[in-house]
């Protein structure tokens, strides 16, 4: 069997944030072809089946760095979480520096989910930060926090790469960027490649090939993993050095090129006229 991992952000969306009819069309294609097709993530669960085009998918769907693992039917296979000490340690070390934070918890997220800031402007983003009672997080019956992301203005990248050095040797998380003014921090056991490997094993299955697309840091693990691994032409350019081979950017359907060449290259034509 083979596999397609797919990021979302910079990836299979365009910068509007949206699947463009291609790219609808190379998920479909893939499918015809028997590829097992999985959206791996930075994303919540519910910020992903928001889109039309996944919505309806029998597609499994990797969140948070592979904090959770969903199989097709929606049912949660896997869990990684930060340890409430661990949280506690992290989170005074990230206001220090300086920066926001967004807690993502099986409440909820706080005081939003990334996705959602987008249309917000900078003074609405403002106010939901500094509205957010932080502490009344930890009151929450049975708490699990799956990830924290950090994140600064891009005229303020210095305190991103603060973020990396004061994290940098805590125990027990993994950090990686998802865009260059962020800093995701999951559970050391929650990374997409790690979560390609994982759900082989739950749901007792081997992968001949793994192909795996993204653009950003917290794509590197699946592509350590992949037998191919596509880099984005808007991903920077040290993720494209680590990949096989760098198709279109994300505004120019680059997802939907690396779909047919790939199928080209085993054989088969794709075919660009609704299915």
């Amino acid at each position: 069997m083979k596999c397609f991992s797919i990021d979302l952000d910079g990836t299979l969306l365009n910068s509007h944030h949206e699947i463009t009819e291609k790219s609808n069309i190379a998920l479909n294609q893939l499918q015809k072809e028997e590829y097992e097709v999985i959206i791996n993530t930075g994303r919540a669960y519910k910020d992903v089946i928001k889109f039309k085009e996944l919505e309806n998918r029998d597609f499994p769907i990797f969140c948070m760095n592979g904090s959770v693992l969903y199989s097709k039917s929606g049912e949660v296979l896997y869990e990684a979480t930060i340890p409430v000490s661990i949280y506690k340690m992290i989170f005074p070390l990230l206001k220090k520096v300086g920066v926001e934070v967004l807690v993502y918890t099986n409440h909820g997220n706080f005081p939003a989910s990334l996705p959602t800031l987008h249309q917000k402007s900078k003074e609405e983003i403002d106010s939901l930060f500094r509205e957010c009672d932080y502490s009344a997080i930890l009151n929450r019956y049975n708490l699990k926090i799956y990830k924290l992301i950090a994140f600064a203005h891009y005229s303020q990248l210095d305190k991103i790469e603060k973020v990396k050095e004061v994290l940098g040797a805590i125990p027990d998380i993994s950090i990686a960027s998802s865009f260059p003014n962020n800093v995701e921090i999951t559970s050391k056991e929650a990374q997409k490649g790690k979560a390609l490997l994982r759900y082989q094993q739950i749901m007792d299955l081997s992968f001949d090939e793994i192909y795996a697309i993204g653009d950003g840091d917290n794509d590197l693990t699946q592509f350590e993993v992949a037998t191919t691994s596509i880099a984005m032409g808007n991903a920077p350019s040290h993720i494209q050095r680590k990949a096989d081979f760098v198709t279109g950017k994300n505004d120019e359907d680059g997802f939907s090129h690396a779909v047919e060449y790939l199928l080209q290259l085993s054989g088969r034509n794709i075919n660009y006229n609704p299915l």
